[in-house]
């Protein structure tokens, strides 16, 4: 078994997407990075017993069918692959009284952090389709001069990585030199409080690739102290892509953040689009020799292994998308998918919906 790309995964949960069963009978497994897959074996065992208390024969049987199939499957596998797995069982057959038990096994491309047993009429697919939609992650960190809390926006999946505290005293009545020299070691404090998140928010995304952005929140002046300090690295520094006014510091003030970038998180997959239909546009105006828009021009480019990025409206056939994008990974290009919510996106969806951005002349 082999980890998916994400044009894969997105290809079979169309697949998935598409089968309805007749009562509760299609089954979902979600194993989630670092969990026993032998504890979800005794689960499923048990759960068989359960199965036959199921009123309808037909019901129940393709219940303990898919059942007994995702067991003896989970037998042949010794350890949890890296990422977790995702297991999809039941009969499919459009015909009432036929059998057609199917099973799919998925290791995803990103980690999965659910574990779920269902029966249900659909497969329960939102984690996958969540995890496939996302192509970067944002940083995110709540903070005041007492606490503040570090975690990451995967797609809309919050997480907290961690939670930290100042130890800051809080205010004294003296007076005096005793205020001046209590105000020196706050402030020294403070300083230092900064310098650990810094610290902290480097060793969670210095080096992760698909970082897009960090967003910052907290009260005034709290946020543009640290800010305005920059204690950050100059890498995440350049990478603030928002300064926001949050009064809660907890996994919460986290929620919070997110909700009120909603905005900027938008604009910045807006600016995205916008910068490779802008290469793509200048690159057919300027050098039209390494930009095609037709389906047999990128056909013979594909073939000839020469594109390097690959735009596809949303909007496009899906099996003419589908089978140019195969093409398309076999040869290492970038794949782009083109929305049509901008002016530019409608402008390349009406030209033709595809276009390639060529590696050299063919």
């Amino acid at each position: 078994m082999a980890i998916l790309t994400k044009i894969e995964l997105g290809d079979i949960l169309e697949e998935l997407e598409a089968y309805k069963g007749r009562q509760t009978e299609l089954i979902t497994v979600y194993i989630s990075e670092g969990y026993d897959v032998n504890s979800v074996q005794k689960q499923l065992e048990a759960e068989k017993s359960t199965a036959k208390n199921i009123k309808s024969t037909a019901t129940r049987k393709n219940v303990t069918d898919a059942l007994d199939r995702i067991v003896r499957h989970l037998k042949g596998i010794k350890k949890t692959p890296e990422h977790g797995l995702a297991i999809f069982c039941g009969n499919v057959s459009e015909t009432e009284g036929k059998d057609d038990l199917q099973l799919w096994e998925i290791e995803p491309p990103m980690p999965l952090k659910i574990r779920l047993y269902r029966c249900d009429k659909e497969f329960v697919l939102e984690p996958l389709q969540t995890m496939n939609e996302v192509d970067e992650i944002f940083a995110l960190l709540v903070m005041d001069r007492k606490e503040a809390t570090i975690g990451v926006l995967e797609g809309k999946r919050i997480e907290t990585i961690t939670k930290m505290t100042s130890g800051i005293p809080g205010k004294v009545k003296a007076g005096g030199q005793s205020a001046q020299r209590f105000h020196r070691i706050t402030e020294g404090l403070t300083r230092d409080f900064y310098k650990r998140i810094a610290e902290e928010m480097k060793d969670a995304f210095f080096e992760n690739p698909r970082l897009k952005g960090v967003l910052v929140g907290g009260p005034i002046p709290t946020k543009d102290e640290f800010l305005e300090g920059e204690y950050m690295t100059n890498q995440l520094q350049e990478r603030v892509i928002g300064r926001l006014d949050i009064g809660d510091t907890s996994e919460a003030g986290l929620r919070d953040l997110v909700e009120k970038a909603q905005d900027i998180l938008a604009s910045q997959e807006i600016i995205h689009e916008k910068k490779v239909l802008e290469k793509f546009f200048t690159t057919l105006g300027e050098k039209p020799d390494l930009a095609v828009y037709d389906e047999e021009g990128i056909r013979k480019a594909l073939q000839y292994g020469a594109v390097d990025i690959l735009l596809l409206s949303r909007e496009l056939d899906k099996t003419l998308m589908k089978d140019l994008r195969d093409t398309a990974i076999n040869i290492g290009s970038t794949i782009e998918m083109i929305s049509t919510e901008t002016t530019e996106g409608d402008q390349f969806q009406k030209l033709s919906g595809m276009g390639a951005v060529l590696r050299f002349r063919v």
